[in-house]
């Protein structure tokens, strides 16, 4: 049976044959350019970078063919500023070669923050503010080092934020690892107030007995009414 007679007779069947025959090859030469371009069968053992400096890290991962970006930059007080923190690939994982490696960063400088941004630099930050409020406030900012004072006052609001030993205004920028010191009243003006007031004068808070005045100026003499009261009962005053 010759060629051209099974073409003749079966051109469907023929028509799949090259169709099918076409899509192994494209399959074939798609597979050999994706192996080339990525180095198919190839692989690299990814560098530990962590806790060197930046610029020793991407020397390594450089001299080994890896790109380097580098993701963010953090800042932590344990650890030296422009040092790696992180990377991702860790250290020893096996990946293709040229593979872009990521780095985490510790900041040189810490992160700085305004913790009153109520536009009025003149005015003390947080001033009159409610002490839980304005804790909650610098602990959300990122604030760790918190220490509270409290001095005289009538209530339990904010009188003065200082970092590092200075008082913060509004607007200010302040960096998150500084020593934050709250003066806040303590809301016992007003106890300690009665209390000289009732040292000082002996009868104050006691209702004075009535007095009744004469009618006229005549030098006469008058009697002072005492108050009726139950000897009974005691009466105590604070």
């Amino acid at each position: 049976m010759s060629k051209n007679g099974f073409i003749s007779r079966h051109p469907v069947l023929t028509n799949l044959i090259i169709i099918i025959l076409v899509a192994i090859a494209g399959l074939g030469i798609i597979y050999l350019s994706f192996a080339i371009f990525t180095r198919h069968g190839e692989s690299s053992v990814v560098p530990g970078v962590e806790k060197m400096s930046y610029t020793q890290a991407i020397e390594i991962l450089h001299s080994k063919g890896f790109k380097v970006d580098i993701r963010d930059s953090l800042y932590k007080e344990d650890e030296k500023p422009g040092y790696v923190i992180e990377q991702f690939p860790k250290s020893n994982s096996i990946v293709k070669p040229g593979r872009k490696i990521f780095l985490y960063i510790n900041a040189v400088h810490p992160k700085e923050v305004v913790i009153d941004d109520d536009n009025n630099p003149r005015e003390d930050a947080l001033k009159s503010t409610s002490f839980r409020q304005g804790k909650a406030r610098l602990e959300e900012l990122g604030f760790k080092n918190i220490r509270v004072i409290k001095i005289l006052g009538e209530n339990d609001c904010i009188s003065k934020i200082y970092a590092d030993g200075k008082v913060v205004k509004k607007m200010q920028k302040v960096p998150v690892n500084a020593r934050i010191v709250m003066e806040v009243f303590d809301g016992n003006l007003e106890a300690v107030r009665d209390s000289l007031q009732s040292d000082l004068d002996p009868g104050y808070g006691i209702i004075p007995a009535e007095v009744s005045e004469p009618t006229e100026n005549t030098g006469e003499t008058y009697e002072v009414e005492e108050p009726v009261t139950n000897e009974s009962e005691s009466i105590e005053y604070y």
